[in-house]
């Protein structure tokens, strides 16, 4: 009798705690039912207990009860309120409830950034008008970028090119045939060189070339041109450097005054070259075409259009160096892998009247700021612009509020100066 009661009461138990009628109502009957059959204060209940034990079957059914479900039933509300407080449970609903407002903004900053960047990262495009005929599009944005860089050089023109370019290390005072070649040997010096060690191997050129093994140089006087720019107290003697001088001066020679530009040793065998091509094709002077000063060993597009520019005041093409590529292709303007396709694609749309310029405008950006490494980008106009698509966020300015001495121009505070001037 004792086994069928306890059988009945744990039926009781099991309909009591099936799903449906325990999360749909915890009536008061069921509660009772299972605090009847889990405790007892007489013999009888602990006996019944240990009666249901051994039924096999009955055992089975009770183990496979979720343990927490049933200390839910019995735990009373008020202190699973208070335990939930501080379980873990809640602090990982809590920080799920929390981190909803970031993600929202979070989301709509992407959002309203990659708008951004694909508003501003057009680059050069071919497109066919109305005609059928096709013509390039510039990229977006381009003369908003242009402006700001060129506001931003011509207020602190203290990049190395500004003083001590190719285009500025001629000889003040000699004849314009002569500063014509010279000239062009700057810019032959200037591959794989920065401008500070190529400004002193012209300076070495210009004073020492008529020692051993060349002409000596010309003790004629030079009379003052009227160009303000250039006036002196006194007058000024003529360069060493000239064609004679090179087509004189010993191989050996040439390349220890100029052993310190990088390939000294093949543009000592360029310099030599061209100085008789010059002499035997063009009576002594420069080409006055791209097309031809490209046929001199050593000079390439690049050097053949800065020196167009800077020698005879012709802007046939764009002078790309390394920096035009990078910074150009860092604006997102166009995709390029290398400086010739860089110098298409902008001669494509890029009005004429800024080839000339633009070189010593980006060549003095990334002599100055925009570096080939570690960029300051806080130092930069276009910085907070949305106009730079490569724009390093986040970086503080490092300019010195008070304006640089003359003698802290250039790298390393070290000033070269062709004598002459």
């Amino acid at each position: 009798m004792r086994t069928s009661r306890a059988s009945k009461q744990t039926e009781k138990v099991l309909q009591a705690l099936s799903p449906p009628t325990r999360r749909q109502t915890r009536s008061a009957s069921n509660l009772n039912a299972i605090r009847s059959f889990a405790y007892s204060g007489d013999a009888n209940g602990l006996v019944e207990s240990k009666a249901s034990t051994s039924d096999d079957d009955d055992l089975s059914s009770l183990s496979s009860v979720d343990t927490v479900d049933i200390e839910d039933i019995l735990e009373p509300p008020a202190k699973r309120q208070r335990s939930n407080v501080g379980s873990a449970p809640a602090r990982r609903n809590g920080s799920r409830a929390s981190a909803k407002v970031p993600d929202k903004t979070a989301e709509k900053s992407v959002k309203a950034e990659a708008v951004a960047r694909k508003a501003r990262r057009t680059p050069a495009r071919k497109i066919k008008d109305e005609s059928g005929s096709f013509k390039i599009e510039p990229p977006s944005n381009w003369e908003t970028i242009y402006s700001t860089v060129k506001k931003m050089r011509e207020a602190n023109p203290t990049a190395p090119v500004d003083t001590m370019g190719c285009a500025e290390l001629y000889w003040r005072g000699s004849s314009p045939q002569d500063r014509r070649f010279q000239t062009l040997i700057a810019l032959m010096l200037s591959s794989q060189t920065k401008d500070t060690v190529t400004a002193v191997a012209m300076q070495r050129l210009h004073t020492e070339l008529g020692d051993n093994g060349a002409l000596p140089a010309k003790d004629t006087i030079i009379k003052q041109e009227t160009d303000d720019t250039y006036l002196s107290p006194k007058p000024l003697k003529d360069s060493t450097l000239n064609l004679e001088n090179i087509l004189a001066v010993a191989p050996e020679r040439l390349n220890s005054l100029i052993g310190t530009v990088g390939f000294h040793n093949n543009k000592t065998k360029y310099i030599k070259a061209a100085a008789v091509i010059l002499r035997d094709q063009y009576n002594s002077d420069i080409p006055s075409t791209a097309e031809e000063l490209m046929k001199l060993p050593g000079v390439g597009p690049k050097m053949a259009f800065l020196c167009m520019s800077a020698a005879w005041g012709k802007h046939e093409g764009i002078g790309v160096d390394v920096h035009v590529h990078r910074i150009t292709n860092l604006w997102g303007w166009h995709k390029t892998k290398a400086p010739e396709e860089t110098r298409k694609s902008l001669e494509s749309w890029l009005p004429k009247d800024k080839w000339h310029e633009i070189n010593k405008l980006l060549v003095g950006l990334g002599q100055t700021v925009c570096l080939p490494v570690s960029r300051k980008c806080g130092d930069c106009d276009l910085a907070g612009t949305s106009l730079c698509k490569s724009e390093i966020k986040g970086l503080v300015s490092t300019k010195k509020k008070t304006s640089p001495s003359p003698k802290d121009e250039g790298v390393g505070g070290v000033e070269v100066k062709i004598e002459g001037e």
